[in-house]
């Protein structure tokens, strides 16, 4: 009979009760003889994982077989049996299997939420030894591992749920773990999710690029120590020859999302190689950690800047420090100095114009041929946007503004002076022209600056979506109309995935009267020509195949442009 229980005790599964357990078993069996029937006691415990140690347990302290099948046989209900069995009931009853299947685990998800508790969790591994089996095939499948995400951010300390993290790191699924605390805490983990990110950052397009930053930001600036650890890394990446500069942005991104939530200016200066030139240094550092500008820091800035031994040009552009510069300048209602104003232009001028030739740590030749003129044209434009004038008026000045716009300083700030201006609550009602020569003046931005494209069309975006309330049904119709075109104008000079992107998710939202998309398809067909990209074609020809948007444009045969767009369309996946 001992034989056939030795045997019984070696089933797979089974976990060899350490020398210290069976010292505790020994000097305590009454004890250890209460607590294994008191589990044997409870609902469904012979399908309890530690159903095999206990049993080991209990025999070692005598207990008596008879007396421990009676009490699992009694006590087992046989939930997950009766849960497989109504399952199957469902499938039967004409219910998909896929559907039965997330219901079930949607089911088990939500009760492990409410009933997960980290210290039974823990105690895992001391009773098992090793990584349980079912733990790593857990992990592969989608569902539980974002289970697992969802605990972790709620029990940072559980050291099961690390462990767990860490075997997800290790299985390759990196990718899906994005703004979990636990992950910060371990480097390796840590730095496989970073180098996600930059590959990511990388191998998307421009358009896409943005909303990958922007959600490695939020991950990094989780504690001081992620944030340092991924800006020193960055810097390193920056000096290469070959992404160097994408790095510099990534960093840029970064930290303005740090700064946002906390005073992070001690570490941009520190890493931003500003240590040696300790004026500079400290008039940045004054106003980047009260988020303003002032003339006195302004003035230590131009003085050194203007020196013969100057410091780089790098500590200068520091988007925070631009964009109250650009403000500054071009915001309507900022009030300058007119004894200051001239530093202000220069130095923004001189962030955007002058470069300098490296080797090594030595600068070998600082260029300024670009600054004289940047500075007169940064000094013209921000003279015109100064002076407030409305839409006719501006009219006599278009000439000078074009003549300007080909700098990207002068862009930079126009674009703030025409949102700042035409975001203002009456400025549709009081205008009279159809198209408002600010909005005309981005159509001359959009076709200079690429760079500045998606920039322009979330402006464009956000006067599209405003209510407008002031303004007659029609009038607001037609100045919908009169954006759309300036989105035509922004697809027709290479910024096309992101305009078509917008016009599909007002379709399919369905909060855009349809005569608005059928306007934007009919511009937007007399713009553009064979080939079409696959990803144009994908996003364009469902909008123009639909029957409301596109069925009154449609004439007998193919000689329209709307059937003559998708017999090309349809030709090209054949």
């Amino acid at each position: 009979m001992e034989d056939d229980y030795d045997e019984y005790r070696r089933w797979d599964g089974d976990v060899d009760v350490e020398a210290d357990d069976n010292d505790d078993i020994l000097e305590n069996p009454e004890e250890t003889l209460t607590q294994c029937l008191e589990k044997f006691s409870s609902a469904d415990y012979i399908m309890e994982p530690g159903i095999f140690s206990q049993l080991k347990r209990y025999f070692q302290v005598g207990g008596t077989p008879e007396h421990v099948i009676e009490l699992l046989s009694k006590n087992y209900i046989g939930v997950a049996q009766m849960a497989n069995m109504v399952a199957e009931w469902l499938i039967l009853g004409g219910v998909a299997i896929g559907e039965v299947q997330s219901f079930v685990e949607n089911h088990l998800k939500d009760m492990v939420l409410k009933t997960f508790d980290p210290k039974k969790a823990d105690t895992i591994f001391s009773e098992e030894g090793e990584t349980p089996a079912w733990l790593t095939e857990m992990i592969e499948h989608k569902i539980w591992r974002s289970l697992i995400y969802r605990l972790a951010e709620e029990y940072p300390d559980c050291l099961m749920l690390n462990f767990t993290i860490k075997l997800i790191s290790d299985a390759g699924y990196q990718g899906e773990i994005t703004s979990i605390s636990t992950a910060s805490q371990q480097i390796e983990v840590y730095s496989r999710i970073l180098k996600n990110f930059i590959t990511e950052s990388i191998k998307t397009s421009s358009e896409n690029r943005q909303n990958t930053i922007q959600e490695c930001a939020k991950m990094v600036c989780h504690s001081q120590h992620t944030y340092v650890f991924t800006l020193v890394a960055l810097q390193v990446l920056a000096k290469e020859t070959n992404g160097g500069v994408n790095m510099k942005r990534f960093s840029q991104e970064i930290t303005r999302c740090a700064q946002e939530r906390n005073d992070v200016t001690p570490i941009t200066m520190a890493l931003n190689g500003a240590a040696p030139y300790d004026q500079p240094c400290a008039a940045l550092s004054s106003m980047l950690s009260r988020n303003a500008l002032n003339p006195a820091d302004i003035n230590v800035l131009h003085k050194h800047y203007s020196s013969a031994d100057s410091p780089p040009v790098s500590l200068l552009r520091i988007p925070q420090f631009l964009e109250l510069l650009v403000q500054a300048l071009f915001k309507p209602g900022m009030k300058l100095n007119p004894e200051y104003k001239p530093k202000y232009i220069y130095l923004y001028a001189y962030s955007a114009s002058v470069y300098e030739v490296t080797s090594g740590k030595k600068r070998k030749i600082i260029n300024k041929d670009d600054l004289k003129s940047t500075i007169q044209a940064v000094d013209k434009v921000h003279s015109i946007c100064n002076l407030n004038k409305s839409s006719t008026e501006l009219i006599a000045e278009v000439a000078t503004i074009y003549h300007c716009i080909r700098y990207p300083a002068v862009a930079v700030g126009l674009i703030c002076w025409v949102e700042s201006t035409v975001t203002e609550p009456s400025f549709f009602k009081l205008c009279t022209e159809h198209t408002p020569t600010h909005l005309a003046l981005l159509d001359e931005v959009v076709t200079c600056h690429p760079q500045l494209h998606n920039i322009i069309l979330k402006l464009f975006v956000s006067l599209f979506e405003s209510k407008q309330d002031e303004l007659e049904i029609l009038v607001h119709l037609e100045m919908k109309k009169m954006l759309l075109d300036r989105m035509v104008n922004l697809l027709c000079c290479g910024c096309v995935v992101p305009v078509i992107k917008y016009i599909e998710q007002c379709w399919h939202r369905g909060d855009t009267d349809i005569s608005l998309i059928r306007y934007f398809v009919t511009e937007a067909l007399e713009a553009v020509s064979p080939p079409y990209s696959v990803e144009f074609v994908d996003l364009f020809l469902p909008i123009v195949e639909n029957e409301e948007i596109t069925g009154t444009m449609r004439c007998d045969g193919e000689n329209d442009p709307v059937s003559e767009f998708i017999v090309h369309c349809k030709g090209m996946t054949i």
